[in-house]
């Protein structure tokens, strides 16, 4: 079947199961690419969470996601009439070790549904159990990492980060040994699509560069549709793939977002965010913070995510050489030209975004002064997200808020040179101060908060959890009574708090 373009595929009668229409175009059209495979019968499928705001999006039948075929399908232990599931093939450098065959090993894709406004979407599963790219592992997982997933997700959604979306956790009725004895879970997720930097390392090594060729036309039309327009479509590709991930890149360090574990299986031709495993956010800043239990070395701290973006694409320009050009030389020259491109574009957004942070509209802003308030907030170990909102607060009531978390002296100066920047700039303070409390998040899913919230949820009460995403899905609107959601980690937490690879 050939791929509909972007807009042009017609939307669904509403509201529907989401399998009742749904495609496999991307299995059609690259069966190297995929293993059909269906998911392991579980004991007890239960729907634990369903997203109904993203259903009501998809104009998907919540009645026929919480039917019982609804849950089996979405615990991947009932199959889809008509159709089938699949494991998705893929290679990687992890931690910059390249394994040349990784793909789905507890995860499927059900197919692709096409939304009200046209966009293909992807309907996964992870968790559903073992396939052939297993690698030893049992293809399960547990109820605390699929939870994470869900509202890391949507948050992410909410901060306005391109991510997946979460769209249920199932639990399974089972118990599955890990460190400890958790209960059985399956998420369901939907994707702009699941094509990585590791789909093309794989294609590349089993078919060369008429899959690789194959591989990129796919992409071109489903994600990056201009590029087929210009007279060098596959540097048009890498171009935008390019610019897709300085401004996703960008983002994440805006709102002191920690991936954890960026391998090149993690990153996506879509520019999404995907699979949610080690990841956190930044308490106090600094950007030497690792937070996953496996980077021994810091390969993948928070501040290095920019530099680990541009070898990931380096991974992928490498795919893309015979593409580029019959000629080797003149390849590696245009693949590098637009690598080159990364760090301005990414230098761009992301100082354009602090500048934001802090009040400034279009104006450029003096260099010094962003670097001193990031390096004035290390010295102090200040809270990277708090320290945005009670900056917007000082603005408004010229109070004294952040000599409480501070040294003192050293943001004092900064903050006389910030409001003299800001007058200069001709903005009404109160009016930079409210723009400041557009961008800057009052609640994120706190470290202390997501891992009280999961802990709960292991003891079947989803309370905490279901309070928890209300607010990280509204993360700009103060609610009473919710202090402890924007408060930073106790010290003794952030001290010691670590995540880990759940399966």
């Amino acid at each position: 079947m050939a791929l509909v373009r972007p807009g042009e595929g017609d939307a669904p009668e509403h509201p529907v199961a989401p399998w009742d229409d749904l495609q496999m175009t991307y299995a059609e059209d690259l069966p190297e690419l995929v293993l059909w495979w269906q998911g392991d019968e579980v004991p007890r499928p239960e729907l634990a969470v369903l997203n109904e705001d993203l259903a009501a999006e998809l104009d998907m039948s919540v009645e026929a996601l919480r039917s019982d075929d609804g849950v089996g399908i979405l615990s991947g232990s009932r199959a889809i009439e008509g159709t089938g599931s699949a494991a998705l093939a893929y290679a990687g450098h992890q931690f910059g070790q390249y394994s040349p065959r990784l793909g789905d090993g507890r995860a499927l894709l059900l197919g692709e549904l096409v939304g009200p406004d046209g966009r293909r979407l992807d309907l996964h599963l992870k968790g559903s159990g073992r396939t052939p790219f297993a690698r030893g592992g049992d293809g399960k997982a547990t109820i605390g990492p699929m939870l994470r997933e869900y509202v890391i997700a949507e948050a992410m959604h909410a901060l306005g980060v391109p991510t997946t979306r979460s769209l249920s956790v199932c639990t399974t009725g089972e118990s599955i040994p890990r460190d400890r004895v958790e209960p059985g879970a399956v998420l369901a997720r939907t994707a702009a699509s699941h094509i990585r930097v590791g789909t093309f390392e794989y294609a590349v090594r089993v078919g060369g560069d008429e899959l690789v060729r194959r591989l990129a036309d796919y992409s071109i039309v489903r994600h990056h549709p201009l590029a087929a327009q210009e007279q060098e479509p596959y540097r048009a590709f890498l171009a935008a793939v390019v610019e897709a991930q300085a401004a996703l890149i960008s983002r994440w360090m805006l709102i002191g977002f920690v991936h954890g574990v960026m391998n090149t299986d993690n990153m996506t031709i879509s520019g999404e965010s995907i699979d949610y495993g080690p990841c956190a956010f930044v308490d106090r800043y600094d950007p030497d913070t690792v937070f996953s239990s496996i980077d021994h070395g810091g390969r993948y701290r928070f501040g290095n995510q920019p530099s680990v973006a541009l070898w990931n694409l380096s991974r992928l320009a490498e795919t893309l050489l015979g593409l580029l050009s019959d000629d080797e030389e003149e390849a590696v020259e245009v693949a590098t030209a637009e690598l080159r491109r990364f760090p301005e574009l990414y230098e761009l957004q992301w100082r354009t975004g602090l500048a934001a942070k802090i009040g400034f509209g279009s104006a450029p802003v003096d260099g010094p002064l962003l670097e001193d308030l990031l390096e004035v907030m290390k010295a102090d170990g200040l809270d990277w997200t708090s320290t945005f909102r009670l900056l917007a607060d000082e603005l408004r009531q010229a109070d004294e808020q952040l000599v409480s978390v501070s040294t003192g002296e050293p943001i004092l100066d900064w903050k006389a040179r910030w409001i003299e920047a800001l007058e200069a700039e001709g903005r009404p303070l109160r009016e930079a101060a409210d723009a400041m409390d557009a961008v800057n998040p009052l609640y994120i899913p706190r470290n202390h908060l997501v891992h009280e919230a999961l802990e709960a949820a292991n003891e079947d009460d989803l309370a905490p959890f279901g309070e928890l995403v209300e607010r990280v899905t509204h993360p700009f609107t103060p609610v009473p009574g919710a202090d402890r959601h924007a408060a930073p980690a106790p010290e003794e937490f952030a001290s010691v708090f670590r995540t880990f690879c759940g399966t």
